[in-house]
């Protein structure tokens, strides 16, 4: 399963769409007014499924990801020299990117790649591709892939 995630023009707060191949709409984000970054992704229908919030005071950037309202895990930068690393305590997932931090991989506790995000560019926005293997893993890719991009935009 492939997901375009893309930063909406002209947005005050942090505010996405991702769409599926054909172009429909999977999940909305909407950044929300907080001391720190805070992000709610809703699904299609504009239910509420999922939350990033970005620890406060904290030495290396900190997210914390909820899943319907429940805490579910989290992602923090680690100093790093050439290569972005992140501590994740979710799923039992690590992810890998290279020297430009436009591309991961994310995987699993096997070693197996779960998904692959990838920075598109020549866009006006912010937009990434997730190629992800297993659909039911989609909505946790995105959240990673959203932790990601935050700690980015909070470094600069």
């Amino acid at each position: 399963m492939k997901l375009l995630f893309k930063q909406r023009f002209f947005s005050w707060l942090d505010s996405y769409d991702i769409f599926d191949e054909a172009g429909n709409t999977v999940y909305t984000v909407e950044g929300k007014m907080s001391f720190g970054h805070c992000l709610h992704v809703l699904d299609a229908w504009g239910n509420h499924v999922a939350t990033l919030k970005e620890k406060v005071f904290t030495w290396m950037p900190k997210f914390e990801i909820y899943l319907n309202d429940n805490y579910a895990g989290s992602v923090e930068k680690e100093l790093s020299f050439l290569k972005p690393r992140y501590q994740i305590d979710f799923r039992g997932w690590s992810v890998e990117g290279d020297f430009m931090e436009w591309d991961y991989l994310v995987k699993n506790g096997t070693g197996l790649t779960v998904a692959a995000v990838t920075k598109e560019l020549f866009h006006m926005t912010d937009t990434y591709s997730i190629e992800v293997s297993d659909p039911q893993d989609a909505l946790c890719a995105l959240m990673l892939a959203l932790a990601i991009d935050a700690e980015k935009c909070s470094r600069n």
